[in-house]
């Protein structure tokens, strides 16, 4: 029997809870929590200088060595985190939060930056892990426990130093990066101008903001039809749409979106989930964190223009489609996947409350 049960069994087809229940909680908190510690198989992505760079994912990311890559390390914290502090029971012996006490200190974040601060790594995952570092940083901080605060503390100027590359690269950025992949501008500043508001830091606010746009004001016509690609997990289209739906008020943004993306506003709209045909690949398993991410954004833009009311079911959708994929069977899905169906939850029960 496997270990962990589909989705399916707790969520209907068609509704679900604006909640997330214990038991779905539990079968997300379990994908992170075991491979923060499963240093191998490891996609490094780094560049060597010399013969003296070569060393073990742990030996240069003492705390974010896990979870195949360095930025899905980042984000299965930040899904611990944020199931630690909304279902304490998840941890009820307390040994994830050992284990936590253990990674998360000024030492490691110290071998962690001077990898970041190395002249051959600079750019090393701009801006989608800088984002997530970020979230990571914005969940600690409103964490009101002892250890969390301890841990937010010791993190924090591994996230100031984020901020300040980012404030340095964005006004550099001509153009946007359009992708539906890692390197995504829109996605990156999104997740950033949350932690950016969430601290009150209103200097890193209004780079954001007047970054975005810059980027993104004189598009006109996104074409859906071109997406997705076959190893998208962001939709171009709609996280450029989400990024505004941020900064703009509501009724600039309409008129903005209708140029944009003109056929959200008409009846017969139609989005159809991304379809996984292996998920023993890591990058066609991509697709179902695609259908988390198109529902996150939806319901953000439905919420920002509630005459939508057609993207809200839409969303439910795409995200009922792809929660019944999710289980530890693959380590290609299971490695991240929880963490993108997370936020997709959690952006539905923040836009409906």
């Amino acid at each position: 029997m496997k270990r962990f049960l589909l989705f399916s069994t707790l969520i209907s087809a068609t509704t679900f809870a604006q909640e997330l229940h214990v038991e779905q909680a539990k079968k997300i908190f379990d994908l992170p929590t075991h491979c923060i510690s499963v240093e191998y198989p490891n996609k490094l992505g780094n560049v060597l200088g010399s013969a003296k760079d070569l060393k073990t994912p742990k030996q240069i990311r003492p705390i974010f060595y896990g979870c195949f890559d360095w930025h899905s390390s980042v984000h299965g914290f930040w899904s611990i985190v944020k199931l630690m502090k909304d279902f304490p029971e998840l941890d009820s012996k307390n040994e994830v939060r050992n284990q936590l006490n253990e990674l998360i200190t000024p030492d490691n974040i110290a071998v962690e930056m001077a990898f970041f601060n190395d002249k051959n790594n600079k750019s090393f995952e701009r801006t989608y892990g800088w984002a997530w570092l970020l979230q990571l940083q914005m969940e600690l901080n409103n964490w009101q426990d002892k250890d969390a605060q301890v841990w937010a503390k010791n993190l924090q100027p591994f996230s100031d130093l984020i901020v300040t590359r980012y404030t340095e690269y964005l006004p550099k950025l001509v153009y946007p990066i359009r992708t539906g992949t890692h390197d995504n501008t829109a996605f990156g500043l999104s997740l950033s101008l949350d932690y950016a508001r969430s601290v009150n830091n209103d200097a890193f606010v209004k780079v954001i903001s007047q970054n975005a746009n810059r980027l993104y004001e004189k598009d006109v016509k996104c074409n859906l039809a071109f997406e997705p690609s076959g190893s998208d997990f962001l939709s171009p289209c709609l996280e450029e749409a989400l990024v505004m739906s941020k900064i703009k008020e509501k009724v600039v943004y309409k008129k903005w979106l209708k140029g944009f993306l003109p056929q959200l506003f008409k009846n017969n709209f139609d989005l159809k989930p991304g379809i996984v045909s292996d998920r023993t690949d890591g990058y066609l398993v991509h697709l179902d964190g695609l259908n988390f991410s198109r529902a996150a954004a939806m319901y953000q833009i439905q919420h920002v223009l509630p005459e939508l009311k057609h993207l809200d079911e839409m969303a439910n959708h795409h995200l009922n489609y792809s929660l019944n994929n999710i289980t530890n069977d693959d380590y290609m899905g299971s490695h991240w996947l929880g963490t993108f169906a997370l936020y997709a939850l959690k952006t539905k029960q923040e836009t409906k409350n």
